[in-house]
């Protein structure tokens, strides 16, 4: 059961052209974003950094979305891990990359610039912090200054997420939560705090 119950989409109408679009691309309105909305400055401030960090990526989707998963599965965050996977699937990644996201540093499926920045991606979201200069240079055999920056501000995006909806234990919609069965439950997912019990 979440601490702070989230308001309805009509309570926050002015937010309505964001909710349509954020609608059109994960399939629901994430209930972290209708709890923000009981501080409406801060739900614009988070939708203009999202928006900017997302939006204006020059990251292909499936990468960003492999970074977000990643970043959210390291962190803990199942609700992220849920909404993250559920959206690499909408973005076109296969459910067996998928499935072998955390095997990204032998697994045949990843390429090498994939492979620097899920090992960003993972290490960046562990406390602490396990980043070094070796995962720049790395990640500069692929991507330029712009793109690493775009790569990290997705961890770090996720990051305040993964915090939020922990903290807040944020409930999961039913299609994250169908997914997460259905896709990661072979590879252990549990929805734990994130799921209401009857």
């Amino acid at each position: 059961m979440p601490h702070v119950e989230p308001l309805s989409r009509e309570a926050l109408a002015e937010f309505e052209p964001v909710f349509a679009m954020i609608e059109g691309v994960m399939g629901f309105v994430p209930n972290s974003l209708l709890t923000l909305g009981r501080s409406p400055e801060i739900l614009r401030g988070f939708g203009a950094l999202s928006g900017a960090v997302l939006g204006s990526s020059r990251i292909a989707p499936e990468l960003r979305q492999l970074v977000a998963f990643v970043a959210s599965t390291a962190a803990g965050c199942r609700y992220c891990q849920a909404h993250t996977s559920h959206g690499a699937e909408r973005v076109g990644v296969s459910p067996d990359k998928l499935r072998a996201a955390f095997e990204f540093e032998t697994s045949p499926l990843f390429s090498a610039s994939e492979r620097a920045a899920l090992h960003v991606a993972r290490d960046a979201s562990l406390l602490p912090n396990a980043t070094t200069p070796a995962h720049f240079a790395a990640l500069r055999r692929h991507f330029d200054d712009r793109e690493i920056v775009d790569l990290v501000a997705i961890v770090s995006l996720f990051g305040w997420l993964n915090r939020w909806n922990d903290t807040m234990a944020t409930e999961l919609e039913a299609p994250a939560v169908e997914f997460g069965n259905r896709q990661l439950g072979q590879a252990g997912w549990t929805a734990g705090k994130h799921v209401r019990v009857p």
